[in-house]
């Protein structure tokens, strides 16, 4: 038996890298199941697996058993419901990008990748892409947005991959650590490493401007090592991120600035929408907390809109 690290998934079939750097094509051995997580993929890149060599000179491999996890991202899964689709696991932080416009990423998106990080305590910076394509109204409205949630405690960064703005900041954000990169199709984030590592020539496509929506590039999730220590997984662009294995009385804890009131509220079961004396509704009429994290948190009380 021999361990490796999982740097890419295509659905039945896993690249493993072993502890030498020799990477092998791996399968599941049989059916796998986790114990009390019903997910469409049962193993994700970043994985640490026990495989055996199945044949040396195919460099094919048998995996037969998966590491505990450090962490993970999930959501739900888009064509079954109740399952749901790990992202990535045992990462030091993630890194979200958004743009504005072409594609616009809406606030309620964030939101939702936030609490989705925020559930397992990853580490989350907000990366606004594309700067140089939004005029003064824009680049103005796009610094409210960063201020709002800095102030939350999330670090957001502005950048521009073709004019090279924000993009060394970009490479020290990643330097010594694993992270996920995530956002929708057409945000940039191939162009982003391209433009820190262009030694990797992810490939890149046009938005289209027929829609407004990206266009996928990247079709299997897949970990890339930048330098010692520094490994990015990229993954396929997200147009919905639907919660999963979160009950409604969590999701307020997965907020920061919801967080920290939780125990001013009149009922200690208090879920924050039409009960009397509540701290958190108190402080979004104070312009405590953003009326715009506070309809996200709405809408995921809901189980609404994954796209809003």
């Amino acid at each position: 038996m021999q361990q490796g690290l999982v740097i890419r998934s295509t659905g039945s079939w896993y690249d493993v890298r072993d502890t030498d750097g020799h990477i092998f094509q791996g399968r599941l051995k049989g059916k796998f199941k986790i114990a009390g997580l019903k997910v469409t993929n049962p193993i994700a890149v970043g994985d640490r697996v026990t495989f055996e060599v199945e044949d040396e000179a195919e460099n094919t491999a048998v995996i037969t058993d998966i590491a505990p996890r450090e962490n993970y991202i999930i959501r739900q899964s888009v064509h079954k419901t109740a399952h749901g689709h790990i992202l990535a696991a045992n990462l030091d932080q993630a890194v979200l990008l958004a743009t504005l416009t072409l594609p616009r990423t809406s606030l309620g998106f964030i939101d939702r990748f936030l609490v989705s990080a925020e559930s397992f305590r990853i580490q989350t910076t907000i990366v606004f892409n594309k700067a140089d394509i939004l005029n003064d109204e824009g680049l103005a409205f796009q610094q409210e947005i960063m201020d709002m949630y800095e102030r939350i405690g999330y670090r957001c960064l502005a950048t521009s991959a073709t004019e090279g703005e924000g993009v060394e900041a970009f490479r020290q954000l990643l330097d010594h650590k694993v992270t996920l990169l995530s956002g929708h199709s057409g945000v940039g984030k191939s162009s982003l490493v391209n433009a820190i590592a262009p030694e990797l020539n992810l490939r890149t496509n046009e938005v289209s401007t027929f829609a407004n929506k990206g266009v996928h590039t990247t079709t299997f999730a897949e970990m890339f090592e930048l330098a010692p220590d520094t490994y990015i997984i990229d993954t396929p662009g997200i147009k919905e991120l639907g919660l999963i294995d979160t009950s409604k009385e969590e999701i307020g804890h997965y907020f920061p600035e919801m967080r920290n009131r939780l125990n001013q509220c009149r009922f200690h079961n208090c879920l924050h929408i039409n009960e009397p004396g509540c701290a958190i509704k108190d402080a979004v009429a104070e312009g405590e907390i953003a009326e715009s994290r506070y309809m996200s948190y709405l809408s995921m009380m809901e189980g609404g809109d994954n796209r809003r």
